[in-house]
């Protein structure tokens, strides 16, 4: 409600008091920590986004509880929480320190002020301290009111993400998480939040890259609308600081094929399907993160390899490869963990294996592919290879990957490749010492294996004695080491 000769801005920041029983489900843990402090004397509210998940979906058990404490100092309130729980004062620099009982973490916070010495801090100005105004609600438990100093409850239902202050410029990093809150929530940026974060962009480089990837490690995790989350990042010009990204808008693609437009707008619109397909499929954490950001960057290698031909056609030839540097350079200056990116990188060189490969594969294809994906999953790559066709819009189609899906389950390798039926142990057993000539052999074998040349390690043993006396394992074990062996049928066979 706006007052006579009262601008919108002054509307929404005059502070309102909303009444929500029953808003949020407290644990017990939440109980008691909330409990106590009020018994002391202290003013505790719920914080953050557990308030904001609340009003979104009304009535759930918030996951992550921040809680907020006015009326006490911060010593005091350390004092009532050791009483309570097992205290951790790691970020009591920042007025902030974690309590844990029942197998739960809280953060507690007190609110520091303006200057050393000064006066309390009232929950209004607190809360104009905070990122967003849909950050910035605060529910007393005592009460059941939700306090709503910055106009966050009307930026929420309008699915706005607004600044709550003057402050909101301290922490650079504010803007990637309004990304990140954008693809989990569809958000859209307010005009003057655009202004603000334009002007932050030159602060990216200062940002430690923990803290970056925990902001895109929860895109990767919950986020849905990744495109939502491309949108902020290139109003904002921080899509720049993601050259890889970046250097996507524009390049063009068959409008047959692709009617939705340049690469940057593709591969948002596939990590939206992937994270959709993700959760159907239930997957969570870094098995979700793959499927995401698999689909995001499948198609990097687009922008050294489209070509607009002279009879007007456009070709990518060799994107697929020419994308696993660009993935890995990202995903390194992102702070992606290694490991998830080694099985990032396999899904982009592969993504197009199901669409140039003709006909049903075999199982033998299927093998071999598992093996190449490896530590990447034949069902994750499965999974991006559809959000490919699916972030198509109107041209989308079935995914040709999902024969290969199903032969990989059916042949035991939709999760991982099998294991090595040949052994070390084999080669010793004739008369052949141990050491790196191994390699080429153990390549071999490992390739005859997924031809299906043999399924058991008497069959291996069987293929080992065969490439003996034929005259191939000599061959083999006089290759350089890392050599990859021929592992087909000897010479002569049908």
């Amino acid at each position: 409600m706006t007052v006579r000769g009262e601008t919108d801005d002054e509307s929404r920041r005059r502070p309102q008091r909303q009444r929500a029983p029953g808003l949020l489900e407290l644990t017990d843990a939440t109980r008691a920590v909330v409990d106590a402090l009020v018994q002391a004397g202290g003013r505790p509210f719920l914080v953050g986004g557990c308030v904001r998940d609340a009003l979104l979906t009304p009535g759930r058990r918030p996951v992550d509880v921040d809680v907020e404490v006015f009326g006490l100092p911060g010593d005091r309130v350390v004092d009532v929480l050791r009483r309570v729980g097992v205290v951790s004062e790691v970020g009591r620099a920042f007025a902030v320190v974690k309590v844990r009982r029942d197998g739960e973490d809280l953060d507690v916070s007190v609110p520091r002020p303006a200057v050393p010495g000064g006066g309390a801090v009232p929950p209004e100005v607190a809360a104009r301290r905070r990122d967003f105004t849909v950050n910035a609600l605060m529910f007393d438990p005592s009460t059941e009111v939700v306090l709503d100093a910055v106009g966050g409850i009307g930026d929420l239902r309008a699915g706005v993400l607004r600044h709550s202050g003057p402050s909101f410029g301290d922490d650079p990093l504010r803007v990637l998480r309004a990304a990140q809150l954008a693809a989990r929530f569809g958000f859209r940026l307010a005009p003057e939040t655009v202004e603000l974060c334009r002007r932050l962009a030159p602060s990216h480089a200062a940002l430690p890259v923990e803290r970056v990837w925990a902001e895109w490690r929860k895109i990767g995790e919950r986020g849905r609308s990744v495109s939502a989350a491309l949108t902020v990042l290139s109003q904002t010009g921080w899509l720049a600081h993601l050259p890889q990204l970046a250097v996507l808008a524009g390049v063009p693609q068959d409008p047959h094929w692709h009617p939705e437009g340049d690469v940057l707008t593709h591969v948002g619109l596939a990590a939206d399907a992937a994270a959709a397909m993700a959760d159907a499929a239930g997957l969570t954490g870094d098995d979700r993160t793959v499927v995401v950001l698999g689909a995001l960057l499948h198609d990097v290698g687009k922008a050294e390899h489209t070509q607009v031909r002279a009879d007007g056609r456009i070709t990518s030839y060799g994107h697929a490869e020419g994308g696993v540097g660009p993935a890995r350079a990202l995903l390194a200056a992102l702070g992606a963990p290694a490991s998830l990116a080694g099985r990032i990188t396999p899904v982009v060189r592969e993504h197009m294996t199901a669409t140039t490969a003709p006909g049903r594969p075999s199982q033998a294809a299927v093998r071999r592919l598992a093996r190449r994906l490896a530590p990447a999953s034949v069902a994750e790559w499965a999974l991006v290879c559809a959000a490919d066709h699916a972030g198509r819009g109107p041209g989308s189609g079935p995914s040709p990957a999902a024969s290969w899906a199903e032969l990989a389950e059916a042949t035991g390798v939709g999760r991982e490749p099998t294991r090595p039926l040949l052994r070390g142990d084999d080669l010793m057993a004739l008369g052949h010492a141990p050491g790196p000539q191994y390699r080429a052999v153990m390549a071999a074998s490992v390739a005859a294996q997924d031809e299906g040349l043999f399924a058991d390690h008497p069959g291996a043993v069987d293929w080992l004695a065969q490439v003996a006396a034929d005259g191939r394992l000599a061959g083999y074990l006089a290759e350089a080491p890392g050599r990859h062996a021929d592992a087909g049928p000897p010479p002569g066979a049908g």
